[in-house]
Parts: structure tokens; sequence; C-alpha cells
């Protein structure tokens, strides 16, 4: 559907723009919004590089450790069914360490990686299981203290304060996050769910 929509707004756009005596300002808006593109994709791609670093250290040290420790009470509240896997235990972890630092780009492969491993012990192949419905609740709601693609994007866009939306994100993200979970948790027992 977007693949057609784009490309008739782009059409319809230029039209507008050749009879209303605007094409000029289409073509300067075009090399505007290209050099700002690629800055803010340099601003992007130094952020995530600095942040994947540091998660893959915590990976392969001992650190990992340490935070599936400190997680390890919320992970059995909102997990019980995946037991004492400490694999799983792991990449769910690294996903909420890195959603908690605003990295959604970080965050992803490490979401996947434990989807996988919560898939391969569900009992109903076809079906999501009750972990793996908490766990993409987690994701789209993510809790975030430090929203660091935001942060990013408002720094290359020359903001005065670019982390002055650290607050706000606080206080959404905490309500998103635990409304989504009551509401995902309440919506399981209603169902039924077979759980793995």
């Amino acid at each position: 559907m977007l693949n057609k929509l784009w490309p008739l707004f782009i059409i319809i756009s230029f039209i507008f723009a050749f009879f209303t005596g605007n094409i000029e300002k289409v073509n300067s808006g075009i090399f505007e919004s290209t050099k700002s593109a690629v800055e803010l994709s340099l601003t992007f791609l130094g952020t995530m590089c600095l942040w994947n670093g540091i998660m893959q250290i915590a990976y392969k040290s001992k650190l990992i450790n340490v935070i599936v420790k400190i997680l390890n009470p919320i992970i059995k509240k909102l997990f019980p069914e995946i037991n004492n896997n400490e694999k799983i235990k792991k990449e769910i972890s690294m996903n909420i360490v890195a959603n908690i630092f605003g990295l959604g780009n970080a965050a992803t492969p490490l979401g996947i990686k434990a989807m996988e491993s919560m898939q391969e012990i569900n009992k109903n192949k076809d079906t999501l299981s009750n972990s793996m419905m908490i766990f993409i609740v987690l994701n789209t709601a993510s809790l975030q203290l430090i929203p660091t693609t935001v942060i990013a994007i408002r720094t290359s866009l020359d903001s005065n304060n670019p982390t002055a939306i650290v607050v706000p994100v606080w206080c959404a993200t905490i309500c998103s996050i635990i409304s989504a979970v009551i509401f995902t948790k309440i919506l399981i027992k209603i169902k039924g769910k077979n759980k793995i």
C-alpha cells in the first residue's frame, strides 16, 4: 500500500509545485533534506556504534550476570513460564537494558534472539506463548531511562537543550509499560492461553 502512496504523493507534489511556480523550492528542499538525512545518519551511526559496543562488552563479560541478577525478580514475575532457562534470561535482560538506554536498533537483534529461544521451548509452535506475548508488549511499550535515539535526533537538529525530553519520556514510558503489562496479563488470564 505504501509503495503506491509515496510515489503518488511525490508526483502530486511535483505537479502542484510546477503549477504554483515553486519548482525551485522543491529542488532546494530535496538537497537540504538529503544533507539533513546524511547528518542524522552519521549522528545515529556514532551513537549506535558506541552503545552496541558497550552491549557486546556487557554480554561477553561477567557484567551480564550482574544485570541478570538485578533483573531476575522482574523476569521471574513477568515470565514465570521460562523457569530457570539462563540463556533466555540473559537474552531478555540484554534486550531490556538496550531498551532502557533507548537503543531500539540495538534492542531488535537481541529481541529476535530471545524470541527464537522462547519459540524453541514453545509447546504450541503456531501460537505465541504467554512469555512471547509479554515480551512483545515490553518491547513495544519500552521503558526508557536514556532516550538515546531522540536525544541524537534533537542534537542533530541543533536543539538548545536536547536532553529536555528525558523526564517526560520517563513519565510516558513508565505509564505505558505498567498499563501494557497489566492489560496483557489480564487478557492472558481471560483467554487462558497455553503456557510454555
